[in-house]
């Protein structure tokens, strides 16, 4: 997306006063991304939006925290590789399966079948 039409899609956020208010989830999302993809300076990205650093730090930041909290979602699988990392749990054969669960609990599992029988005894 380009800054044009992002900018046009913020300033429907503004007050009279001048203030971002009320910036919709989808709104904050594309700034993320556009914030993320932005090469040039900081400074750049908030003059080509007609903003001020202040008030997009604040778009960015809530941006960011419904990010991790996993509201959007992580979009596109990204597979990751390591070379020459070997594993002590699956013996080098290759990375463990891991599932986060409630809490923040992380369950590693050795195989396939070993998540899917948990998975059924679970349930």
């Amino acid at each position: 997306m380009d800054n044009v039409s992002l900018k046009k899609k913020l300033s429907s956020y503004v007050t009279d006063k001048g203030y971002l208010k009320n910036v919709s989830e989808d709104v904050l999302y594309e700034v993320l991304i556009a914030w993320e993809n932005w090469t040039g300076a900081s400074k750049e990205f908030y003059r080509s939006l007609g903003f001020s650093q202040r008030q997009m730090a604040s778009i960015i930041g809530k941006a960011k925290k419904l990010k991790r909290d996993g509201h959007y979602g992580e979009g596109e699988f990204k597979q990751l590789s390591l070379e020459g990392s070997t594993d002590l749990m699956t013996g080098g054969l290759g990375s463990p399966i891991e599932l986060v669960w409630t809490n923040g609990r992380v369950i590693r599992f050795a195989q396939v079948d070993h998540l899917v029988e948990f998975l059924k005894k679970s349930a």
